[in-house]
């Protein structure tokens, strides 16, 4: 089994925490970045072979990630390939969607000899054994297998909704529907037998009406085919974290000693890459509680129940609680913010804070 990352949106519900970077590359839990955990993932299932599609403003996690060395891909047997859009003989187009970004690296694929594919978002914070779904894929003799997580109804709308029998096979897939018709949501995570999929691109490439996206029009087209399609039902941590809101929530989540996702643990370990920061400084003058604060961070005023990534600086005299200060940015002397996300190399005076979704965001100039 390879694995296809899809990390090329736009992530414009992050407001301007995505303006000039791809949301896969946006800072998380003190040291870490959003793509991080998928590429973790794959690195911990035993994958050697990755192809992580970018598009949007991808300058800066195309360096992150390199040659795969953080996440021990780039070894004699292992290879991590960005796949961005690129000119061909037949021209060249933009990804127009999930599918296609899969569609025009068939050849990539082809290469691999891959008798599975795992299809995976680049904007996830999870914990998983993909070759424990490659497993259940197997045994059930599917063509498709979708991890897929119960949640509340009220946000069904926002997901693909998977309606199953008792023995988890798929009987009608929802995407993102007014009125949903179950609590189980497509976690955006897919197992395909590779020729069923080739096949099924090809064909949907034709199609001048397709979307050319997996839950809009793969997915739905296989279930009428009568294709052998399966909810592969996941219990753990999962978070999309393409809204403010709730990547703020995933961070806090971090400080809960209950959470699920236990990112300090060294079981299954989500890898990333070293800043090369000084250590830490917590001055005299500094009051911290239940907080994380990573290498590089110089506190001088209190800090309560918030995440502090590398180089960050909390002066004497300022408060933060419930905040998420992203790297290289300053709360100045004076400053009291709460339920926050302060954007990477901010400087936060008192006229310079912002409120969105609840959650107050500072990001440079432009959201005074």
């Amino acid at each position: 089994m390879v694995a296809m990352i899809l990390a090329g949106g736009r992530g414009t519900r992050l407001k301007s925490l995505t303006a000039k970077v791809a949301k896969p590359a946006v800072f998380f839990g003190g040291k870490y970045r959003i793509i991080d955990f998928p590429l973790s993932n794959v690195a911990n299932s035993g994958i050697n072979a990755v192809g992580v599609a970018t598009q949007y403003e991808s300058t800066d996690l195309n360096n992150y990630i390199g040659s795969g060395r953080n996440w021990g891909l780039n070894g004699t047997n292992a290879l991590a390939s960005i796949l961005p859009p690129r000119e061909t003989p037949s021209g060249a187009s933009w990804y127009l969607g999930t599918a296609d970004a899969i569609y025009q690296n068939i050849d990539w694929l082809d290469k691999t000899h891959c008798k599975y594919v795992v299809i995976l978002s680049g904007d996830h914070i999870y914990k998983m054994d993909y070759s424990d779904m490659l497993k259940f894929h197997k045994s059930n003799q599917a063509d498709v297998t979708i991890a897929c997580i119960k949640v509340p109804m009220a946000e069904a709308p926002r997901f693909g909704i998977v309606v199953a029998d008792e023995k988890n096979l798929i009987n009608e897939f929802q995407e993102k529907p007014k009125v949903p018709k179950s609590d189980y949501a497509s976690m955006g995570i897919y197992i395909f037998t590779y020729d069923l999929l080739r096949k099924a691109l090809i064909e949907d490439a034709k199609d001048e009406k397709s979307d050319h996206d997996f839950g809009k029009n793969i997915l739905p087209t296989l279930l009428g085919a009568k294709k052998r399609l399966f909810a592969y039902p996941f219990k753990g941590y999962w978070k999309d974290v393409g809204t403010v809101q709730s990547l703020w929530e995933a961070n806090m989540d971090l400080l809960d000693p209950n959470c699920e996702l236990q990112l300090f643990s060294s079981r299954f370990k989500i890898y990333s890459a070293d800043t090369a920061s000084r250590p830490q400084y917590i001055a005299p003058s500094a009051k911290v509680e239940d907080s994380v604060i990573n290498q590089g961070a110089q506190i001088y005023g209190k800090v309560i129940h918030s995440v502090i990534c590398n180089e960050a600086i909390v002066e004497k005299g300022a408060k933060v609680k419930n905040c998420v200060i992203l790297p290289a940015a300053v709360v100045k002397k004076g400053v009291k913010i709460e339920n926050a996300i302060i954007g990477a190399k901010t400087v936060v005076s008192e006229d310079v804070i912002g409120e969105i979704d609840n959650v107050a965001l500072v990001n440079a100039q432009e959201d005074k």
